[in-house]
């Protein structure tokens, strides 16, 4: 009776992991999202494990009182390797936060909020706001902002979405 039942309990922990294995996201090492709250309608992130938050390229950023609130205003290229397309952005200040980069440097950054779309799902998202022109991606998609939404396939890329060049530039030129 004892094996019966260990045997019932380890179909039913089975079962469960399975369970919510199915419900994350499968993403690659690299992804097309949007971010609909800031109207950026597909960017191109690295998934960074390694990472502990997200950052977001942004330049010429300029913090502004709104309302009453703080805000940041800032300027991004969307599209890597694609410095003719420039777009300026606004958002709430959620923090500011020291990060170390990946060259060991310690710079203050804003953090803002916000939604961000992979394949069908939604969930919000912190985003340190820094200078990316000199890296090959203008998103990092941290550790904290996946934590329990995807399992990261290390060797697949775009499992989501793939966007072609001709599109990436539609989507801004509109």
């Amino acid at each position: 009776m004892i094996r019966v039942f260990r045997a019932v309990k380890a179909i039913t922990s089975k079962r469960k992991l399975q369970k919510e294995h199915n419900a994350k996201l499968l993403i690659g090492w690299k992804e097309w999202c949007s971010l609909p709250n800031l109207h950026i309608p597909a960017i191109k992130a690295k998934i960074d494990t390694g990472a502990k938050t997200s950052s977001l390229h942004a330049y010429n950023i300029e913090p502004f009182q709104h309302e009453g609130k703080h805000w940041v205003r800032f300027s991004l290229h969307p599209i890597q390797k694609n410095n003719k397309i420039s777009i300026r952005r606004s958002a709430p200040i959620f923090d500011q936060r020291y990060v170390t980069s990946s060259s060991g440097h310690k710079e203050l950054r804003y953090v803002i909020k916000t939604i961000i779309k992979l394949g069908k799902r939604l969930w919000e998202i912190e985003l340190t706001l820094a200078n990316r022109e000199k890296m090959m991606f203008r998103m990092l998609l941290g550790r904290d902002a996946l934590k329990g939404k995807a399992i990261i396939d290390p060797i697949g890329a775009h499992k989501q979405k793939k966007l072609k060049n001709k599109m990436q530039k539609l989507l801004y030129t509109r």
